[in-house]
């Protein structure tokens, strides 16, 4: 991790230094008035100044132009290591300038290590100055060695200390931002799979609803064109469930495309007093004979959809494929829930083989409200959709039958 001025991306860490700059500065003044002012005359301390003013010249140029390949921090390291040598041979006023500079160390230092070499270096050269200048004095030792060692040593600490204070900001600043780049990626991914899900959703209900409604369309405008001459009044009616149909398919568009919260489905009701009416449809346009059995029952709007355009796609599938001649539709109130049978007694098919869009959409319609649907068939003996959607006790009303009608055995003509 690099501390130095010109690469301290972090804010915080930036505007520290930049605030030890203006403290080492005046410290720097505070050194040379003193210097100036309150030493002792002599040649020393115009050396000492000259000195001093080497080495402010030195940081300042450091400090204005950090990233420069020249001019390098760890260049400016050795001349404080220099400096120090040269200050603590030539005075006893050393430790200052120690004290001083013992920060840089650290912020000009690309690791801790290069931090703690430099640093022993210093110590080396102070205590080399000191000692040429002292001898094995005891006042090289007591003055000296132990007041250098020990600000050292609680440098070194300080130092440490910081250095891993920051690096765990980094360290947290970095973990920071790749917590809201895996956020933005999530959110995206979600807005990806909402997009998917409403384009399935809305593929589903397109085929439920229009694409069945433009094929049964088709079946009947072919079968009126074919009965114009020999059944003139068949054709008649034939040409009414058209118009019926197409008006119905419009009806169906618009609310595809509406935004309101309820769109594609139909107003809230009983499931049974709708079921009944596309059967009714269904045997008219058909001429197929339907028995239903319809309990009367109330229950959520999405378990109503689902169960409609269950019906749909299945009788739909008895139009085009089945060859039936009759059709069988259960709807009952159980323990568990609401189930759904229907039952044909056509051509049948081989289940393993199917590969349509049509079943696939309702599993999935299913699986979403937690049911589920068995397909039941073998070429030639027909074939039984049963689908069953679980329900709370007290999710739905079930009578003893739709208001007005019979419940068991009725025959849709």
């Amino acid at each position: 991790m690099t501390t130095s001025v010109g690469q301290a991306t972090d804010p915080f860490w930036a505007a520290t230094i930049r605030r030890w700059n203006a403290v080492c500065w005046v410290l720097f003044a505070a050194m040379a008035v003193g210097l100036a002012a309150m030493d002792r005359p002599g040649g020393s301390k115009y050396w000492a100044l000259g000195i001093l003013g080497f080495l402010m010249l030195c940081y300042a140029v450091v400090d204005l132009f950090p990233d420069n390949p020249v001019l390098r921090p760890h260049a400016y390291l050795l001349v404080l290591v220099t400096v120090l040598g040269v200050f603590a041979y030539m005075r006893n006023s050393f430790g200052s300038l120690f004290m001083v500079t013992l920060p840089h160390f650290w912020m000009f230092s690309r690791t801790p290590r290069a931090s703690l070499l430099f640093l022993g270096l210093a110590t080396g050269s102070t205590l080399t100055g000191s000692w040429l200048r002292l001898g094995n004095s005891p006042k090289f030792f007591g003055e000296t060695l132990v007041p250098v060692v020990i600000v050292v040593a609680v440098g070194m600490l300080i130092g440490l200390w910081v250095h891993a204070v920051v690096a765990q900001s980094h360290e947290r600043a970095r973990l920071i931002v790749e917590l809201e780049q895996a956020q933005a990626e999530l959110s995206e991914a979600h807005q990806r799979q909402g997009a998917a899900d409403e384009r399935e959703r809305m593929a589903r209900d397109i085929h439920d609803t229009l694409a069945q409604g433009f094929a049964s369309i088709i079946a009947l405008a072919e079968a009126a064109r074919a009965g114009l001459d020999s059944d003139p009044a068949r054709s008649a009616q034939q040409l009414r469930s058209i118009e019926s149909t197409a008006r119905e398919n419009l009806a169906e568009a618009r609310e595809l495309v509406s935004s309101a919260q309820q769109q594609g489905q139909p107003a809230a009701g009983s499931v049974t007093v709708t079921l009944r009416r596309i059967l009714d449809r269904f045997a008219e346009d058909t001429g197929l004979v339907v028995d239903a059995d319809l309990e009367y029952i109330e229950c959520d709007q999405p378990t109503r959809i689902a169960l409609l355009r269950c019906t749909q796609e299945s009788l739909a599938n008895v139009r085009k494929h089945a060859r039936a001649s009759t059709v069988g539709v259960v709807l009952a109130r159980q323990p568990y829930g609401v189930e759904l049978e229907i039952t044909d007694d056509g051509a049948g098919f081989v289940v393993g083989e199917s590969a349509g869009f049509g079943l696939d959409g309702m599993r999935k319609r299913l699986a979403e409200l937690g049911g589920e649907l068995g397909v039941t068939s073998s070429v030639g003996d027909g074939t039984r959709v049963l689908a069953t959607i679980p329900m709370d006790g007290d999710a739905g009303e079930v009578g003893e039958s739709e208001p007005g009608t019979a419940q068991t055995g009725e025959e849709l003509t």
